[in-house]
Parts: C-alpha cells; sequence; structure tokens
C-alpha cells in the first residue's frame, strides 16, 4: 500500500523510529505508536473529527495502512451514525456481520500540510517525552536508598543540578554539606533518597547531609559492613562539622569500632575526605540504653544516668570540669547524642544534683517530722534510708525497719502506727474536701481510687463516674508540648509528673469505661493482655509479630507466667472474636500461624 504521507517511505520510518528510541532510551514500539496517533490526528483533521480513525504501521516492514471503523449496533442502539451502523445495514454489506463487529474502510493516502505536519510533530514530541519521563521514573524509583555518582550540571541559588547520564537530579541547598562549593563539570557522589513524580518530570532528590549517606560511605569501605557482619545501628550528624555512628558486631571477635577505623585510620578518613573533613565519632552501640548513652556523650565522662522510659528522657550527671564537655561547642555533643540514641538528654552537673538532692532530703525531713511526730535526727534517718513517702513507712514490711542500725520491733511498730493515723487523718481530711467540690461518692469505688486523687479530679471540674471515663491517659499522668522557643515543655495533668504511669492510666480509664458501660470487659482484657505482651517483648526483643503471637498465646508457653498470662483472653475466644481482635491490633491471622508453627527449638532461638 502507499504511504501515507510522502515525507517518508517505509524504510526511513522505522529508521526514525529506532534513533528516537536509541536517543532517548525508550522502547521503539512507543515511537511507532507515537508517529500512528500523529497520523490519526492528522486523518482526523482531513475527514473530520467525529470519525474513529485508526492508523497502523507495521513494526517490521513500516508499512503504512489508515482505516476508518464503524461498530455494529441494533437499530435501537444507534447513538452515532459515523462510527456505529445498524445491522440491517450492516447485512446489505457483508451478510456474515454480527452485533459488536467493526466494518473497516480503508482510506487513500494523502498528503500532510504544514499545520497537520507541525500537529503530528508535536503529537510525537509529546508522546516521546511522557514515555521518557515515565522511563526515568522508572529506572530511578527503584534505587531510593542507593548512591549514585553524576557530574555537576550547573548550580543554581545555591541547589546543585546534577547530570545522572539518563537523567537529571538535584541537590537542595539544605541536602548539601554548608561550605562545599561545586562547579560546573565536578564530579559528585550523593545519597538518592526521594524520587517523585511531577507533571514536568520525575524529581530526582539527592543528599550529602543525610545520615543514610554516611551509613552507605561506610558500606562502601569497610567489607564487615556491607556484609552484614557489623551492623550501623545509628547516625547523627551535623553536616561538614562532626557526626556520631553507632555501630554493633554480630561477631564477638570483631571489633566493631576497629573495623570501622581501619588499618591507621584509613578506612574512616576515607569517608571523612568525602565529607569535605567531617569529624566522626564512632560509637559502639549496646542493647542497654543507659550504656549506649553513656557512650554516645563520650568524650565526656558521666557520672550517673536516670532513665525516665515514659517520657524517652533521660537525665545525665556528670562532673563540673565535664559539663562544657559534654554540651559540646554550641551544644553540638549533646545534640547529636540525642540524635543518635533517640532519647532527650538533660544535663546536669554534680553540683547542681547535690544541691537538688539536698532540697528533696529536706523537704521529706520535714514531712517525716510533721507526719511522725518525730525530731529532726530520726526524720534524717527514715529519708537516708530511701523512704519517699509516709505511705511507704506505714505499709512497709516491719522487718525492712529492724534492719536499720537503732531499730527494733517496738520501735518499727510505733513509727508505723504514727503514720497510720496521719493517714488516716489526711484520708478524712481529703474525704471532706472531695464532698466540698462535689465529686460523687461513686468516683471513691473505681478501682485504684484514693482520697487524695479524687480531690484532685474535683479540682479538675472531673466529678462523677462519666466524667472520669470521658478522660484520656494524658489527662491524667501530663504531656509534653512545644513551648514558645520550639523546645518541647511539660503540661502537668490532674497528677503530678511520675505519680502515675500512662500504661496505668490508661487500664484506670479503661476499668471505669467497663463500669459506665461504654466498653465490654472483653476488651479491657484484651488491652491488658497486649500490654502485657507488649512489656514482655520489649524484655525479650521481640518483633511487632512475636508480640502479637505472644498476646495470643503462641509464644510464652516456656514458663513466663506474664506470657502464659497474656494469652489466656485470647485461648477462651471464639474464631470471630479472635479475628476483631487481631483486626484491632492490625496483624494478619495467616502470617501469624505461619510464623508461630515453628516448633518449640525454633521458637527458642
Amino acid at each position: 500500500m502507499s504511504t501515507v504521507g510522502v515525507s517518508a517511505n517505509r524504510l526511513e520510518i522505522l529508521q526514525i523510529a529506532k534513533a528516537v528510541a536509541e536517543e532517548k532510551a525508550i522502547d521503539k514500539n512507543i515511537v511507532i505508536e507515537a508517529m500512528q496517533e500523529a497520523i490519526e490526528k492528522a486523518a482526523k483533521s482531513r475527514y473530520g473529527q467525529d470519525h474513529d480513525i485508526r492508523a497502523i504501521i507495521d513494526p517490521e516492514t513500516g508499512e503504512q495502512s489508515l482505516w476508518r471503523i464503524q461498530t455494529v449496533v441494533t437499530d435501537a442502539e444507534i447513538e452515532d451514525e459515523i462510527q456505529q451502523i445498524t445491522l440491517t445495514d450492516a447485512k446489505k454489506l457483508d451478510a456474515s456481520l454480527e452485533l459488536g463487529d467493526e466494518i473497516k474502510e480503508e482510506l487513500p493516502p494523502f498528503d500532510f500540510g504544514r499545520v497537520a505536519a507541525q500537529t503530528a510533530k508535536q503529537v510525537i514530541m509529546q508522546k516521546v517525552r511522557d514515555a521518557e519521563r515515565e522511563r526515568q521514573f522508572n529506572e530511578y524509583k527503584d534505587r531510593e536508598g542507593e548512591i549514585i555518582n553524576g557530574v555537576v550540571k550547573r548550580v543554581e541559588y545555591g541547589h546543585v543540578i546534577v547530570d545522572l547520564g539518563r537523567a537529571e537530579a538535584i541537590i537542595r541547598r539544605n541536602d548539601g554539606i554548608p561550605r562545599e562549593n561545586f562547579q560546573p563539570n565536578d564530579r559528585v557522589r550523593a545519597y538518592l533518597y526521594k524520587v517523585s513524580r511531577e507533571v514536568k518530570g520525575p524529581q530526582i532528590f539527592l543528599s550529602r547531609a543525610h545520615p543514610d549517606f554516611m551509613i552507605r560511605l561506610f558500606a562502601q569501605e569497610v567489607p564487615e559492613v556491607y556484609e552484614g557482619t557489623i551492623e550501623i545501628k545509628a547516625c547523627a550528624r551535623d553536616p561538614g562539622s562532626r557526626a556520631k555512628i553507632g555501630v554493633f558486631s554480630n561477631d564477638n571477635s570483631i571489633d566493631p569500632v576497629g573495623a570501622c577505623v581501619g588499618m591507621r585510620g584509613a578506612r574512616v578518613q576515607a569517608v571523612v575526605s568525602e565529607l569535605s573533613g567531617e569529624k566522626i565519632d564512632i560509637i559502639p552501640w549496646s542493647h542497654d540504653e543507659a550504656t549506649f548513652i553513656v557512650n554516645a556523650l563520650q568524650p565526656a565522662e558521666v557520672s550517673k544516668v536516670v532513665l525516665d522510659e515514659d517520657e524517652q528522657r533521660v537525665e545525665v550527671v556528670v562532673a563540673d570540669d565535664q559539663f562544657p564537655l559534654a554540651i559540646g561547642r554550641r551544644g553540638q555533643n549533646v545534640r547529636l547524642a540525642s540524635q543518635l540514641t533517640g532519647w532527650q538528654i538533660d544535663l546536669i552537673t554534680e553540683t547542681a544534683d547535690s544541691e537538688r538532692y539536698q532540697k528533696d532530703f529536706q523537704e521529706r525531713t520535714e514531712l517525716f517530722m510533721r507526719a511522725l511526730d518525730a525530731d529532726e535526727t530520726l526524720a534524717q534517718l527514715l529519708a537516708s534510708e530511701g523512704f519517699e513517702s509516709v505511705e511507704e513507712i506505714a505499709y512497709v514490711a516491719p522487718e525492712d525497719f529492724i534492719q536499720i542500725e537503732g531499730f527494733d520491733e517496738d520501735v518499727a511498730d510505733e513509727i508505723q502506727e504514727r503514720a497510720r493515723e496521719y493517714l488516716e487523718k489526711l484520708a478524712i481530711e481529703q474525704d471532706g474536701r472531695r464532698r466540698e467540690l462535689g465529686v460523687e461518692d461513686a468516683v471513691m469505688e473505681l478501682p485504684g481510687m484514693t482520697p487524695g486523687f479524687a480531690v484532685k479530679l474535683g479540682e479538675n471540674d472531673v466529678k462523677t463516674v462519666e466524667d472520669v471515663a470521658g478522660l484520656v491517659p494524658d489527662d491524667i499522668t501530663g504531656y509534653r508540648e512545644p513551648g514558645p522557643d520550639g523546645k518541647p515543655v511539660w503540661v502537668d495533668g490532674i497528677l503530678k509528673k511520675g505519680e502515675m504511669r500512662k500504661d496505668d492510666a490508661q487500664i484506670f480509664i479503661m476499668k471505669t469505661r467497663v463500669a459506665v458501660g461504654w466498653i465490654e470487659q472483653a476488651d479491657l482484657d484484651a488491652l491488658e493482655a497486649q500490654m502485657a505482651a507488649d512489656q514482655l517483648g520489649e524484655e525479650m526483643n521481640l518483633t511487632d509479630e512475636e508480640k502479637a503471637l505472644l498476646a495470643l498465646g503462641e509464644l510464652g508457653g516456656g514458663g513466663d507466667s506474664n506470657a502464659a498470662q497474656s494469652g489466656e483472653v485470647f485461648a477462651e475466644m471464639d474464631e470471630a472474636e479472635l479475628e476483631a481482635a487481631a483486626e484491632d491490633m492490625d496483624f494478619d491471622l495467616d502470617a501469624l500461624a505461619e510464623l508461630g508453627g515453628a516448633d518449640d527449638s525454633e521458637k527458642s532461638e
């Protein structure tokens, strides 16, 4: 058949398609499809836009054909007389035609005019551009997390445009290392952390400041890291200045710090050179949080560490002369240590810690003198033995008192009797205060309720059981929120910080909701079982799936009473309730069953 448009013969059509495909690194068939679409658009401008016109270019021979298509429909279904034809009329043309068949009418060849040729060119170029963008996106979307090599193409307002060969990427100003200047044609290595699909083509974002860039560089320089023998558990960077990485060895015979440093520092120096002289502290990682925090604050020496796991905060006490070293220049050392460990670190000197202890000691001494009608010497003795409240004195085992030097059974009984009398008197006063505040008697019947707690509820306008049920844990325990300077500040709840754990507050509220009929007892039992499994799972360093199995009674039959208890609730559920509980925990029962199918020896491993 003759060509549709005499500007190129069949061989030239295939050569053009092949050349464009190779240049843009796309499939040749995409270029041919673009040419077909361009021919169809030009043909419609000649024969009418309402026609269903299809162009076909044979990818092997380059032969072109042009067809007008009509679909056979019933007389009642016909809506477009141009693209459709009734079955009656179709039978006149060909008796073998049936409903749904297509009638193809070959159209004669025609020459492209100037406008049609320009339109066809635009169609082809647009199609090729779209294919090229899709190819770029598909090529780089799976390379996120890799180090990419490229050549600097240009620098615009601090943003570095990098030529990757078959695509362009950008290192934004915030993703670069400060004071690092690139010139066109400079070679650059960077970490690919994001590929996004945009209208104008995929955006490929590179970074030289990302913590994972340093991790990948160590994997390239240290074979043990690449092989997985040594793991880089955490990384924190102040790009261009200083960084800390936490390393852990799965092989006891290999020193993770020494392996990363290398012979005469060769390995770490290669990474430092790539990062424009950024100093790197290599910290031994530890399963024990306190030990890891102490290591992370190197080179400062730590005297004492106090962890607050609920708030993920840690108070670190250092000697007065070590305090500047622990903070670092402009707070750099403690900031990087906090990022590395994931804990909010509060530094305090030994002098300040001592002053705080003396103040607390004095307050407890005065409390014991007033509550027990004791002299200062006795009150100081009790405070120095670690008693923090009158409740502890009243209900501690008598033998604990007798162990104190100078105490006998009679003295212990007398002190405890005075403590109980004080608490009873205080309870009567608090109960009267509760009534004044209008707190219902039913509130006092809630599990774990005390007169003091009830008074604090009343002072916060929580006066009925329904009011208590409507609380959330943060209302009771307190919470942190951004302060005026952006740093988190503590906001007290109904109780002061540390008086009740968040998990205990949640259980208390859930029990209240059971009492008022908002939820079922089974929901509370499921929550308690899951919380017990989570706590045990943290101690055993289990995965989320293993924790869920533990809650379902699949793990923990090996002698741990907490684990066994956490599965009792689920063991009594029927299949529907079990599936509902698993759905609430966002776990796939089938997948969990596979995980739980191992024998006892495998589970113990």
